[in-house]
């Protein structure tokens, strides 16, 4: 496929952009930081993004939602990050619904409604330390009855405090390292023995640890099979990844729009600084980098959504690319600032941190650069 959008996505594109600048620009994002927001997003915005078929996109239609895929999902993304807009539409509507996909008709009967009405949000329960690392898993879902008891802890999970039902990675079988033994299970919010510490990250979005003691579900709560969690889990987190690499294109991009605008404005010795040539070099080698990442991320959309065996790989390649060409836009937007650039003043930082939140979410560049080249033979 090309690697451009056709007549259809170009539109969404439009409509989106137009959407996000009027409804949800940065002015949004830096008014529920100064209020100390519990959430961190509005929730009357996410009833918007309802209105406007984004929270349904990646739902099919039997269930109600559009049956679009992940290069429609990775447009809203991109404004999302253009914008910095605070939403749980990446965990909930893209790496969530992917997973509830896998589902039986019932557990998708029971949450994706409340998701497409712009209702219900959900959290993914998966990481246990401090770096993303899937196959570390460790917490223990024993069986109990009819269900399964679920003992353990889980780290920085987005929107853990907020979210209806949480996705919950744990070990069924098998040990830390191996990828057999994992179940997925759907755990609602109000469970017994479940608690949540919350936890404010760099971009003023929230997380939560997470403790589960002795939560009990039952065998209905299971999404896809009991043991093989890691086919379904390895399709969410494809597709967060994928979605999460396009939300730094745009973060990156926006910080690179920004700064453009400053070197056309900001004047030294009597003319603007854009026409500095040391400048102009790097801001070329910078669009070149941000169009390069635009392509990976981009094929990885496509792949998936082709169901491509090759998928794996572009999405490690589009989220280690997005990972440091968004560095280096956040990056060099500070220093073509100059020192206003390090102050609360100026939209510029908060790329910065934006970017500093993506990067480690499912998986930072380096992690995803060592997959690429063990894939690869290496």
């Amino acid at each position: 496929m090309p690697l451009y959008h056709d007549d259809d996505q170009t539109m969404l594109k439009d409509s989106v952009s137009e959407f996000m600048k009027n409804e949800a620009p940065v002015s949004h994002l830096r008014e529920f930081r100064d209020k100390d927001c519990k959430d961190g997003f509005s929730h009357g915005l996410w009833k918007q993004f309802a209105e406007m078929g984004f929270t349904g996109m990646l739902a099919s239609e039997e269930d109600g939602g559009l049956g679009m895929g992940n290069v429609e999902a990775g447009i809203v993304l991109e404004e999302v990050g253009r914008n910095l807009t605070p939403s749980p539409f990446l965990t909930t509507s893209v790496a969530g619904v992917t997973a509830l996909n896998e589902a039986g008709k019932a557990m998708r009967d029971q949450w994706l409604p409340g998701i497409i009405a712009g209702e219900t949000v959900l959290g993914l329960a998966i990481d246990e330390s401090v770096k993303f690392r899937p196959t570390q898993i460790a917490m223990k879902a024993e069986r109990s009855g009819n269900g399964f008891k679920l003992n353990g802890r889980k780290q920085f999970v987005v929107q853990g405090g907020s979210a209806d039902m949480l996705i919950v990675a744990a070990r069924t079988g098998g040990s830390a390292g191996e990828t057999d033994g994992l179940t997925l299970f759907a755990v609602e919010k109000d469970a017994a023995g479940l608690s949540a510490d919350a936890a404010r990250l760099v971009d003023s979005a929230m997380a939560a640890h997470v403790e589960f003691d002795n939560v009990e579900v039952t065998a209905d709560a299971v999404i896809g099979e009991v043991d093989q969690g890691w086919s379904v889990m390895t399709k969410m987190l494809h597709a967060g990844q994928t979605g999460a690499a396009a939300e730094m294109v745009g973060v990156g991009a926006g910080a690179m729009d920004m700064t453009i605008g400053y070197l056309k404005e900001r004047k030294q010795f009597g003319q603007v600084i854009g026409s500095f040539q040391a400048l102009q070099h790097r801001t070329a080698h910078l669009y070149s980098e941000m169009e390069i990442a635009r392509s990976a991320v981009l094929k990885a959309q496509q792949l998936l959504d082709e169901g491509d065996k090759g998928a794996p790989l572009m999405v490690s390649v589009a989220k280690a690319k997005a990972g440091r060409a968004t560095n280096l836009a956040v990056r060099e937007g500070v220093q073509m600032h100059g020192g206003i650039g390090m102050t609360d003043e100026y939209d510029i930082g908060f790329y910065m941190k934006r970017d500093r939140a993506l990067s480690e979410f499912f998986g930072d560049a380096n992690y995803h650069a060592n997959l690429v080249a063990e894939m690869s033979g290496y």
